[in-house]
């Protein structure tokens, strides 16, 4: 899908994946027992939505439920700030990043702006309270 929209001359736009440092929450960091970080996300403001960015863990540890670790503590902060959900974006091409959060709860939801434009979004939410 990515590559046919290219060969139509149609280009993503950065923007539309770019994270406003005004509108950032929270950066989650995870280490190992040595201190080396291993993943990392985000909880950004998304109009009256609290969004989850930049989800990533490191090969090494992938499996370990790191992941799950990390979609907790990020499930927490979203509490602490009032989300009554979260939200997020992946794509079509992450069927184990779609597996987790469907596993840990996530619902497919319509995709919403700024993501309208990418067909190979998948977006989900899960309710908090």
């Amino acid at each position: 899908r990515f590559e046919a929209r290219a060969a139509a001359g149609i280009q993503d736009d950065p923007a539309d994946f770019a994270i406003d440092p005004a509108t950032l929450l929270v950066t989650v960091l995870v280490h190992d027992a040595d201190g080396t970080p291993v993943g990392h996300a985000a909880l950004r403001r998304l109009g009256d939505e609290v969004e989850v960015k930049r989800v990533y863990i490191g090969p090494a540890v992938r499996g370990a439920g790191a992941s799950r670790a990390l979609m907790s503590e990020l499930e927490r902060l979203g509490r602490d700030a009032g989300a009554v959900r979260l939200i997020l974006q992946t794509r079509d091409r992450q069927p184990e990043a779609i597996a987790l959060y469907e596993h840990i709860g996530y619902t497919p939801i319509p995709i919403f702006a700024p993501y309208t434009a990418y067909e190979f979004s998948r977006c989900y939410e899960k309710r908090l309270v």
